[in-house]
């Protein structure tokens, strides 16, 4: 299924049950541009794991390259996207999105006492683990038996996921004054929620005409204060992010729908028709109509 995102720029997940805070995802790269998923977030705890190629990850304001058989723990409430960065055909990146009640209720001395340290620690946005022996060798064998369980299903899958998410959050609290910390200082913090604010903004109002101000007015800030946030997150203008969204929902409605090119391009905020074939050329190589034929 494809990345969704609500107005809040948070992911949608759709859980098999709400009583089992944990959800299995694989092959996801394929149904996306390039390989490439937008920078989202979610209150959730999220890992995964690369398995034949190198992929990119952004947490925050950071680019981390995990190598195949390495995986990656994100903390909750943290700005992330991804990208594939090498290979000729989409790496299957297994991961789960899980809360931490999958391990103890909120209410509890276990939550309390082992999860909500990690969880509130804003100095660890991720961990990674790239060692093929000691404690972060155990954590990659959980997290596959975890991926294995959830492909699985079998009697009593829950109970062994849960013992093997608890292992690991046991294994990073034992760990936790160890780990590596990125100081996140109060200007940090106020550019992602600006950031934040300005990429939920795009979400809700790209089919209409939006401009430069009207972005930077979404975040409260100037013009310039924008165009400085989009270039330390995503290395580009805010309009060529309102661009980008632009096209990759008019991706998924070429996928999804029988709408003519004009339809698509007007209902995604482009002018005419022209206009939205020369930035989907210029963005994918082909144009729309060739995109469609290609039946991709």
């Amino acid at each position: 299924m494809p990345i969704l995102l609500d107005h809040q720029l948070r992911e949608q997940i759709a859980r098999h049950t709400a009583m089992f805070p944990v959800t299995y995802f694989c092959n996801e790269l394929a149904s996306l541009p390039h390989w490439e998923g937008p920078l989202h977030w979610h209150t959730d705890f999220e890992i995964a794991t690369a398995l034949n190629n190198a992929i990119e990850f952004q947490v925050g304001r950071q680019h981390i390259l995990l190598n195949a058989g390495e995986s990656i723990f994100i903390n909750g409430n943290m700005l992330h996207g991804i990208k594939q960065s090498s290979g000729t055909l989409p790496d299957p990146l297994p991961n789960i999105v899980f809360s931490g009640t999958a391990v103890a209720p909120e209410t509890g001395e276990i939550y309390r006492k082992y999860i909500q340290p990690i969880a509130r620690c804003d100095a660890l946005p991720f961990v990674l683990f790239r060692e093929k022996n000691g404690w972060e060798n155990e954590v990659n064998a959980s997290i596959q038996d975890i991926y294995r369980l959830m492909r699985e299903q079998g009697p009593c899958f829950e109970m062994a996921v849960q013992r093997s998410l608890s292992r690991i959050f046991e294994l990073l609290f034992l760990h936790l004054n160890d780990l590596p910390k990125s100081e996140n200082t109060r200007i940090q913090i106020t550019a992602q929620i600006r950031i934040q604010k300005m990429l939920s903004f795009i979400r809700e109002k790209y089919a209409e005409p939006v401009t430069l101000e009207d972005i930077a007015k979404a975040a409260d800030i100037s013009r310039s204060e924008a165009g400085r946030c989009f270039d330390t997150y995503m290395e580009c203008s805010p309009v060529e992010a309102l661009i980008r969204h632009r096209l990759q929902v008019a991706l998924r409605l070429m996928k999804d729908t029988t709408l003519t090119l004009q339809e698509i391009g007007c209902s995604c905020g482009f002018h005419s028709v022209s206009y939205f074939i020369r930035q989907f050329r210029k963005a994918y190589g082909c144009t729309p109509g060739e995109y469609r034929m290609m039946g991709k």
